[in-house]
């Protein structure tokens, strides 16, 4: 399961197009959808695994292998709901990395597409919990994204710039990373642990 999402995070990026209008490059655009298609129930497999310890949380759907403008995405993301509105921040499990050094991160962040006016003041609230080992920020501010130390002063000053507009969002985050030897059971158990470590940052989201 897990070399099938391996063997795919080469192919970030690249055009896809309908095999049957590819012409010469049908078979190559087959085994493009081949490989997005298993990548992608590889990844839904870890995330419903993971889920099954949890059933309090719906899981929402896996993302498309390929984006909008038919380019093959490889880092897939599956969101999770326990209650409130699509539109307010949840959990959820993301792929990052590339095949020599990847893993799957567990965050408490929000459909962006799916936000409404007072979605940004619910994710600011979890820099109302002070920072615990294991967990980063990840800032964003005029459409670029930066991984921020968790530590006191990084949680005060981003408080302060948030106060200001001068950051637009913060997302907390724990990663996993997967190695040459890791199983899928090792992968869940420490995203469950991983699970204790940000749960407090969503019900902050709650209050």
């Amino acid at each position: 399961m897990l070399s099938k999402i391996r063997d795919y995070l080469d192919f970030a990026g690249i055009q896809y197009r309908n095999p049957d209008k590819a012409g010469a490059e049908r078979e190559k655009m087959l085994e493009l959808r081949h490989k997005g298609q298993e990548a992608r129930k590889a990844f839904t497999g870890l995330a419903k695994a993971f889920q099954v310890n949890h059933p309090e949380w719906q899981l929402q759907q896996t993302s498309q292998w390929m984006n909008q403008a038919q380019r093959l995405r490889p880092h897939f993301w599956a969101y999770l709901q326990r209650e409130g509105r699509v539109t307010e921040p949840m959990l959820a499990l993301r792929l990052y990395g590339s095949p020599s050094d990847f893993g799957v991160s567990l965050e408490v962040s929000f459909i962006e597409r799916k936000k409404d006016e007072r979605t940004l003041d619910k994710q600011t609230k979890v820099l109302e919990v002070p920072v615990v080992e294991g967990i980063y920020y990840l800032v964003y501010s005029d459409g670029e994204s930066q991984k921020m130390e968790a530590t006191e002063e990084n949680r005060q000053v981003l408080r302060e710039k948030l106060s200001h507009q001068e950051v637009r969002k913060v997302l907390v985050k724990v990663d996993v990373p997967v190695t040459a030897n890791s199983s899928e059971e090792e992968i869940v158990k420490a995203l469950l642990k991983s699970y204790d470590k940000i749960l407090p940052f969503y019900l902050a989201t709650r209050k």
